[in-house]
């Protein structure tokens, strides 16, 4: 009984495996049969396909026609509109830029030349170079103290290059470096006589102001209405007022009337002295050195120092008390 049971399930599993199989191949054969919309398929397509499914090749690309269509460009090259500008010098975005454009240039020049023939500075030109605030306000940057001294240090050693045998670019470069008004070089213009005969000087000293009117005569000297020895009581003061005659001899061929104003005697008469001797150099320009060796042509000027807080004056300190 038990092998007829066991031989019927047998059989009855085979049956149904089968089953399965017929099933599926059935259901593969249909899925071949039927063409799909979906798929891209070799063989030909019917009539009865829509022409909206048909897949198309993209058309041939005509060269020719397609270089035609591209502008020539201009022998200058194309003009962008909007293009993004591009800085001048590689230090634009530096700190001091324009310092910078300056000092590669004038080391770039003393590479150049630096084989040239040199003189001593103490031979060189005297010349006054600009003061770092000077060159800070010209370029309006924030230059260092230090990179400005080694500025400086190539601007001298360019600068003792023999007069000879300087470049142009070398002097043009210098240039931008020299103070516009240069301490060696007088610039004073003798003071111009009139048609009377007279020359006339001003003189500053203090709180005092001179002016001074000077003609060839016998030595007769007023200021302000008044002789020399009615107006200051002090020899001394005397002496001071008329000493750039005395230095020079003069005494005795020139008159003089002068007016002062403000400050006291010793100013007053210091200040006349500077006056007289601007006028007499206008008549006798020889006698400059022997003025300057008496001290009569270069204004003091030295002031009143003022008061300090804590101070009884200007420096001296109060009284030390021990208790």
């Amino acid at each position: 009984m038990t092998l007829q049971a066991s031989s019927r399930h047998g059989l009855s599993s085979a049956l149904r495996s089968l089953e399965h199989r017929l099933q599926s191949l059935r259901v593969n054969g249909s899925i071949t049969t039927v063409k799909s919309r979906r798929c891209l398929s070799t063989e030909p397509t019917s009539s009865s396909t829509p022409e909206s499914a048909l897949v198309r090749a993209a058309p041939e690309i005509d060269l020719d026609a397609l270089s035609r269509r591209i502008p020539k460009v201009p022998p200058g090259g194309l003009k962008v509109q909007y293009a993004r500008p591009v800085p001048l010098s590689p230090s634009y975005f530096a700190r001091t830029a324009r310092f910078n454009d300056k000092y590669l240039a004038l080391e770039k020049l003393l590479k150049t030349y630096e084989n040239l023939p040199i003189i001593p500075y103490s031979e060189t030109e005297r010349t006054v170079w600009k003061s770092l605030n000077d060159f800070r306000r010209n370029v309006g940057e924030p230059v260092k103290a230090s990179e400005y001294v080694k500025c400086l240090e190539i601007i001298k050693r360019l600068h003792q290059i023999h007069p000879k045998l300087k470049p142009q670019a070398v002097k043009d470069a210098l240039s931008d470096f020299v103070r516009s008004v240069q301490a060696f070089q007088s610039n004073l213009t003798a003071a111009p006589i009139d048609k009377f005969g007279r020359a006339i000087g001003n003189g500053r000293r203090k709180a005092s102001t001179a002016r001074a009117f000077l003609v060839e005569g016998n030595g007769e000297v007023l200021i302000n209405g008044k002789t020399l020895a009615e107006y200051f009581g002090r020899v001394h003061d005397r002496e001071s007022a008329v000493w750039a005659l005395h230095a020079t001899g003069r005494l005795d061929k020139y008159n003089v009337w002068a007016t002062v104003e403000g400050g006291g005697t010793t100013g007053q008469a210091e200040a006349l002295t500077l006056a007289i001797s601007k006028a007499l150099m206008a008549h006798e320009p020889a006698l400059k050195p022997a003025l300057r060796r008496a001290g009569c042509v270069t204004r003091d000027p030295r002031r009143v120092e003022r008061k300090k807080h804590g101070r009884v004056k200007a420096r001296k300190g109060p009284t030390w008390v021990k208790r």
